[in-house]
């Protein structure tokens, strides 16, 4: 340990363990994630839930706390949080099951080292307003991506080039490769103006999330 601490770099973690939100309204946030995650309460102790949706204790916890008042909009503060999934089959897949659960996303977007479904609940927010990303890799290893960040494509557009999911799934059941369909566009410059998380819409609140029918 002494000579770990003379290195002078600090111990990186071995992995991120959970997020912990407060909220003014948490039976809707505990429902929506449940939803969105495909996950289960593990435990309600007082004003704490704690959700997992695999071998971790817990994922998210939701935390009712005195005096939590709403979300502000454009504050300083954490701008959202991303799960990732292994292939774009999965990704889309699980953006099928949120919609029957009337839950889609505001924003769809081929950044490049990834492709992204920023969501709100009627578009990937959740009840309080805090943004969520589902996203799968574009590249097959950490080289390529980070090639690919230091290009001229990318410091042209490092904001991603939009799609619509529906199109995209056309594709994949078509038999179109994975790799064809996750190749980002070139549009050219793009300004941090035209991002739809600029202004999204106002976040729904529902006490359970039925599956919807078509």
């Amino acid at each position: 340990m002494t000579e770990a601490i003379k290195s002078g770099r600090t111990l990186p973690p071995s992995k991120l363990a959970h997020v912990v939100l407060r909220s003014p309204r948490p039976k809707p946030m505990v429902e929506f994630y449940k939803a969105f995650l495909g996950a289960h309460v593990v435990a309600a102790i007082g004003p704490m839930t704690f959700i997992t949706y695999d071998d971790e204790h817990h994922r998210i916890a939701i935390g009712a706390f005195p005096g939590c008042g709403d979300k502000v909009r454009n504050s300083a503060g954490l701008e959202h949080i991303a799960f990732s999934f292994d292939t774009l089959n999965d990704l889309f897949t699980a953006y099928r099951q949120r919609k029957a659960h009337g839950i889609l996303p505001i924003w769809c977007v081929n950044h490049g080292p990834t492709t992204s479904l920023y969501a709100n609940y009627s578009a990937y927010q959740d009840p309080d307003g805090n943004v969520l990303e589902t996203q799968v890799d574009n590249f097959d290893n950490v080289e390529d991506a980070n090639e690919f960040m230091m290009s001229p494509a990318f410091v042209e557009n490092v904001y991603g080039v939009d799609f619509d999911p529906e199109e995209l799934i056309k594709r994949l059941e078509s038999g179109e490769p994975e790799s064809e369909i996750k190749k980002r566009p070139e549009i050219g410059p793009r300004s941090i103006e035209t991002l739809p998380l600029l202004n999204p819409p106002p976040p729904l609140v529902k006490d359970s999330y039925d599956i919807i029918e078509a």
